[in-house]
């Protein structure tokens, strides 16, 4: 079984990184209930649930690896993909999407090169549609981490990008 997809970053995890996941699975090992909070800790200390992470929590745990990605896909909580250090979020909700949110999103996918829950391989952004983000006057609304974007037009998306490209 592989998660891979087909812009996938390669794995970047330290030792250090492996040593606290097996620490965090000693400790809880055994406990009922376990692996929810395994995953959770997993997920902090690498920020995401790559296949090596889930491969190392399903053999401490002694269980298949089937059951690890299950959960991983199951609940919302747990990314597959890492996170960038720009997270992007479209609103695709009614409003945004009326007024050409999925023309903003389409856009964003253009420019990047990457599809929803993917990261650029340079691990600087990140795409993600969601659902309503409470900001229905200024639709259609984009989000880059905390920052919000509202009133877009197409035009405006490689202006944002530019200008977190130019942070660094």
């Amino acid at each position: 079984m592989s998660l891979e997809t087909e812009n996938k970053v390669p794995f970047r995890g330290t030792k250090e990184q492996e040593e606290e996941l097996l620490r965090a699975i000693e400790e809880q090992k055994g406990k009922g209930g376990c692996l929810m909070p395994i995953m959770q800790k997993a997920q902090e200390i690498y920020g995401y649930l790559p296949e090596e992470v889930q491969k190392i929590i399903a053999d401490q745990l002694e269980i298949p690896m089937e059951e690890v990605y299950g959960v991983s896909t199951f609940y919302s909580q747990f990314h597959l993909a890492p996170k960038g250090k720009y997270q992007i979020s479209v609103c695709l909700g009614t409003a945004c999407y009326v007024k050409g949110g999925g023309d903003i999103y389409n856009k964003f996918m253009e420019l990047l090169g990457i599809v929803d829950g993917e990261c650029t391989p340079d691990g600087k952004f990140s795409l993600d549609a969601c659902r309503c983000v409470g900001a229905c006057g200024l639709a259609p609304v984009a989000l880059v981490n905390d920052e919000v974007y509202g009133r877009l037009t197409v035009d405006d998306v490689k202006g944002i990008l530019d200008k977190y490209r130019d942070e660094d």
